[in-house]
Parts: structure tokens; C-alpha cells; sequence
């Protein structure tokens, strides 16, 4: 009981896009409120139920296995994978974090000097107002710079190193949500809503 209670389930706002990942408690808990009904694509197509609907189809084809399924005293549930709310459309955002991957990626792995295309281990974090006068570790003050380029620059200026930025850095806005999901955590069904 304890492995199906710590499944977890997609959420979609009404819009078909994906806002949260909630516990099978509050999944359930959001289908029998009438708050959200789930999606079942288990026949290829995208099957909406409401609570009355999902039981049925629970009776009716019951899980081959206990940990896709939650006993009452009366009827074994299906869980469910996705979920689709009834009326909020909004979607949920979260501010970049600043780290090395998400300078690498705002910056495309692409040196600002060169222009050229690396793998991460070729590349550095480089500061356009070196430290030592004063340059700040921030989004606006930090590009993804090769090692030659880096090397080259040294502690100078760009101007000063005879180089110049291919594109002046900024703060990314957000990450939607589905971003933030990493891979290796995402459940199986969840595919074809978080494209």
C-alpha cells in the first residue's frame, strides 16, 4: 500500500498543459471533488472520465496488478496517471535558477566569443567584467565562453582582449513548469502531455 501511495500523477490544466505533479491522495481527492476528471489513454485514444466513470471503468477492467490499483472496502480503484483540471487554465512558472547547466543552456553551449559549438567539458563560465574590478556573478555579468576564448580573454575586458560579445547576456524570464520535470522522473503515459 505504502509504494502505491507514493505513485505520483501528471496534472493538466484545462488547456492541456502540465501544472503539477500531486500524490494519488490528492489526485483522488481532486476526481471525486469534481474538481478534475482523469485521462486514460490506455486504448490510444484520450479517453475523459469523471469520478462515476472512472469507477466503472475500474470494475470493469480491473489492474492486472495491486500496484496500479487502491483497495476500499468495496471496489478496487485504477490509479490514475494524468489528471485534467476542470477550470484553471493558468500555467505555473518557476524562475531560472543560476548554476552552470542553465548558463550552458540559456547560452545554447555556444561560446559568446567565438561563436563556436562545444560540449560542456570544453566549456567555462566567463565573467565580461572580470572581478577583480568589480564584475558581479550574475545573469547579466556571465556568458558561456570555450577554453581558448576564456584563456585568451583572461582578466581583461572584452575590448581590451581585442574580442567582442556575439550576444549581450540577460536573465532568462521563466521556465515553464514541464521544463523543470528532469527526465529520469517522469512516469510512464506521461509522454505525449509533456512535449
Amino acid at each position: 500500500m505504502n509504494d502505491t501511495l507514493s505513485r505520483r500523477v501528471l496534472v493538466l490544466n484545462r488547456l492541456w498543459q502540465a501544472v503539477n505533479i500531486v500524490g494519488v491522495k490528492r489526485a483522488l481527492s481532486l476526481l471525486m471533488q469534481e474538481h478534475a476528471q482523469v485521462i486514460d489513454t490506455s486504448d490510444g485514444n484520450f479517453n475523459i472520465l469523471d469520478a462515476e466513470q472512472w469507477i466503472d471503468y475500474s470494475l470493469a477492467n480491473p489492474p492486472a496488478h495491486d500496484a496500479d490499483a487502491i483497495h476500499t472496502v468495496r471496489l478496487r480503484l485504477r490509479l490514475p496517471g494524468v489528471m485534467l483540471l476542470r477550470q484553471y487554465d493558468k500555467v505555473p512558472t518557476k524562475e531560472v535558477k543560476f548554476n552552470r547547466q542553465n548558463v550552458f543552456e540559456r547560452d545554447g553551449h555556444v561560446c559568446q566569443y567565438c561563436g563556436g559549438h562545444f560540449h560542456e567539458r570544453e566549456l567555462n563560465l566567463d565573467h565580461i567584467i572580470p572581478r577583480d574590478m568589480g564584475g558581479r556573478t550574475t545573469w547579466e555579468n556571465i556568458v558561456t565562453s570555450c577554453i581558448r576564448c576564456n584563456t585568451r580573454k583572461a582578466n581583461r575586458l572584452p575590448h581590451q582582449a581585442g574580442m567582442h560579445l556575439n550576444r549581450k547576456p540577460d536573465r532568462p524570464r521563466y521556465r515553464p513548469f514541464v521544463q523543470t520535470i528532469p527526465a529520469d522522473e517522469r512516469e510512464d503515459g506521461w509522454e505525449y502531455f509533456l512535449k
